[in-house]
C-alpha cells in the first residue's frame, strides 16, 4: 500500500485521541541534532474545533485485537486497515519536520498481537528517531495498558510524554463495552510511569547527567457521552487520577457515533459544549481549589450547559459573597466569577501599594458584568446589592452566541483571553 494512502487512513484514525498536547518538556539538541523541545520549541496551530495540529498525529496501525464497542478501529469494524512499518514513520516525521509542517510526533496504535509487541514497535520508532536521526523534537507515545514494566521504562527514555487512556469514567461501563480492558490494568501502567518519573527527578536532582524519563509527564483521556455516566463520575475519576498519579492533563473527548455501532451506544453525540464545561471544571480542580462535590451536587450531577461551572457555584452559594478585593485572601478571590488566576495575582500585587476601585478592575480587563455583583471595592459598587435578588442569574449569565451542540470558539472574547478568566 502506498505510504500516502496509509497516512490518509492512519491520520484519520488518530483524530479521536485528544491527549496530544505538546508542552511541558525541555530537550536540547546541543547544536548537533535535529530540532529541540523547550517552552517555546513547540509551535501550536489549531483547527476550528480547537485541536492541536502541530504534531504528526498518526497510528502505527489501526488493526486491533480488541473489540471496544465505542472504537471505530475495533476488531469487528469494517473500516479500511493499514499499518506503517518503523522506517516509514521515522521518514515521515523527519520529512515533515524539515518542511516545517510539524514540530513533533504523536504516535499511538491499535493493539496488535499483544500489548508488549505493540509497545516494542512504538519504542522502536522513538529510539530510531533519537539515536539514528538524532532527532531532539517532541515525541508523545501511547503507553499500551498491559505492557511490561521494562518496556514502559524504555519508552520513557525516548519519549517526552506517555499516555495510557482510562477510556471510560466507570469501571462497569468499561466492562460492558470493552471487556478486554480494565481500569486496574490502566492504573497499573500509570503507577509504573509515575514511579519512573519520580525516580528520574530524584536522580537528576543529584546529577544533571542522569537520564530524563518522560520529562513532560503522563496524560490520559476519557470519552464523554458514550455511557450514562454523569459529569460527577467523570470529574471524580479525573480528580482521583490527578491525586494518585500526578497526571499533567486529563483530556475529555465527546463521543462520536461510529458506523454500525453497538446498540448500547447512543445514536447521537453529546453536546460539544459539555466537553467545554468539563475542561472548565478540570481547571477549577487543578488551579482554583475546588472539589468535585462543589462543582457538581447530588441533585445536579451534570454540569449546566448554559452557565460556566464557577458562576454556577457562585449562584448556588450566594452567602459566600460579596468578596472584598482589597482584603480577601487569594483562595476567596479565586472563587469570584470572572477573576482568573492571572488577574487574582495582579490584584494581590496591586493592593500592596493602593486600594483597588472599580476603575482598576476595568483596567485589568475583568469582565465586570459577571464579576460586579460578587465583589466590593474601595468605592461604591451598587451591583453588590444584587446578590440576594431573584433575577441575579438573568443579569450575569450571558446569552449564548453558539448553540450548545456546537463547539465554542477558541477565543470567546478579548477580555477573557487576556485575563485568564474562569
Amino acid at each position: 500500500m502506498d505510504v500516502r494512502v496509509k497516512l490518509s487512513i492512519l491520520a484519520d484514525a488518530a483524530k479521536y485521541d485528544a491527549s496530544c498536547a505538546s508542552s511541558g518538556s525541555r530537550r536540547s539538541n546541543g547544536g548537533k541534532g535535529l530540532g529541540d523541545t523547550s517552552k517555546i520549541g513547540i509551535c501550536h496551530s489549531y483547527t476550528p474545533d480547537g485541536r492541536c495540529v502541530s504534531l504528526l498525529k498518526i497510528l502505527l496501525t489501526n488493526h486491533c485485537i480488541y473489540d471496544c464497542k465505542y472504537c471505530v478501529n475495533r476488531v469487528t469494524s469494517d473500516t479500511p486497515r493499514a499499518r506503517f512499518n518503523v522506517d516509514e514513520v521515522v521518514k515521515l516525521t523527519i520529512d515533515f519536520y524539515k518542511r516545517n509542517y510539524i514540530e513533533g510526533l504523536f504516535l499511538s496504535s491499535g493493539v496488535i498481537q499483544s500489548p508488549d509487541y505493540t509497545m516494542e514497535q512504538l519504542i522502536a520508532v522513538a529510539k530510531k528517531l533519537r539515536v539514528e536521526e538524532r532527532y531532539a523534537g517532541y515525541i508523545h507515545l501511547k503507553a499500551v495498558p498491559g505492557a511490561s514494566e521494562p518496556l514502559l521504562a524504555e519508552a520513557g527514555r525516548w519519549a517526552d510524554r506517555l499516555s495510557a487512556n482510562i477510556e471510560l469514567p466507570r469501571a462497569e461501563d468499561l466492562k460492558q463495552l470493552a471487556p478486554e480492558k480494565t481500569h486496574a490494568q490502566v492504573e497499573t501502567t500509570m503507577t509504573h510511569i509515575r514511579a519512573r518519573v519520580d525516580q528520574a527527578k530524584s536522580e537528576r536532582s543529584s546529577s544533571r547527567l542522569a537520564p530524563a524519563y518522560a520529562p513532560a509527564g503522563q496524560s490520559t483521556q476519557m470519552i464523554v457521552g458514550a455511557t450514562p455516566a454523569s459529569d460527577f463520575d467523570v470529574l471524580t475519576m479525573a480528580s482521583k487520577l490527578y491525586d494518585r498519579y500526578r497526571l499533567r492533563r486529563v483530556y475529555y473527548s465527546a463521543f462520536s457515533p461510529i458506523p454500525h455501532g453497538d446498540t448500547r451506544l447512543p445514536p447521537a453525540a453529546p453536546p460539544l459544549v459539555r466537553e467545554h464545561r468539563l475542561y472548565q471544571s478540570d481547571w477549577l480542580l487543578r488551579f482554583y481549589g475546588f472539589r468535585v462535590n462543589e462543582i457538581t451536587t447530588d441533585l445536579h450531577p451534570n454540569l449546566e450547559l448554559d452557565v460556566d461551572p464557577k458562576l454556577s457555584w457562585a449562584l448556588r452559594n450566594r452567602g459566600f459573597f460579596p468578596v472584598d478585593v482589597n482584603t480577601a485572601p487569594k483562595w476567596k478571590l479565586l472563587r469570584v466569577p470572572g477573576l482568573g488566576v492571572r488577574n487574582v495575582g495582579r490584584i494581590l500585587d496591586t493592593r500592596r501599594f493602593h486600594k483597588l476601585r472599580l476603575a482598576d478592575l476595568v483596567k485589568l480587563r475583568v469582565p465586570m458584568k459577571k464579576a460586579r455583583p460578587f465583589l466590593t471595592t474601595l468605592d461604591h459598587n451598587p451591583d453588590a446589592a444584587l446578590i440576594d435578588r431573584a433575577d441575579l442569574r438573568d443579569k450575569v449569565v450571558l446569552k449564548p452566541t453558539t448553540r450548545i451542540d456546537q463547539q465554542l470558539l477558541l477565543f470567546q472574547t478579548e477580555a477573557s483571553a487576556l485575563s485568564g478568566e474562569v
